[in-house]
């Protein structure tokens, strides 16, 4: 079950379509979505998991670490989901990533962005399963016998 935030998908495709570097962070995942489009001749769009910045000039320089043949970027980009991975796909925000970072021809992107997707979502699933199971959680209310 999901829970009730409103997102303005519009938006979120707005910047999907436009911004150069985005980071999507996620609900109950520690890790950030990095997508960078930019390209050249030799070097194609980035999509990544890339661990919690803390703060905007270490994830500025964790980009120039990862993407060293290209200029800093203006800026960054970052968007909050607060859904589960799927709804990513269900609302149509997957497909416009992929179809943003293999618009440039190189012929990875594709499965790249899948595995990525693969990724998240095994990654939520064990989030869940953690939780559930208290590894790495902490309990509020304890049951009274």
């Amino acid at each position: 079950m999901d829970n009730d935030f409103a997102i303005d998908i519009d938006s979120i495709f707005e910047v999907i379509d436009k911004a150069d570097v985005i980071t999507i962070r996620f609900l109950i995942l520690p890790q950030r979505l990095l997508i960078d489009t930019r390209c050249s001749d030799s070097e194609g769009p980035l999509i990544k998991l890339v661990p919690r910045a803390a703060s905007p000039e270490e994830r500025f320089k964790s980009i120039k670490q990862l993407r060293p043949r290209f200029r800093l970027p203006e800026k960054i980009t970052a968007v909050w989901w607060p859904k589960h991975v799927q709804e990513l796909v269900a609302c149509g925000v997957w497909d416009r990533i992929v179809r943003r970072q293999t618009g440039a021809g190189f012929p990875l992107a594709d499965e790249q962005c899948q595995q990525i997707l693969e990724e998240l979502v095994r990654q939520e699933q064990q989030e869940i399963v953690n939780a559930v199971a208290g590894e790495g959680y902490h309990c509020l209310w304890e049951r009274t016998r």
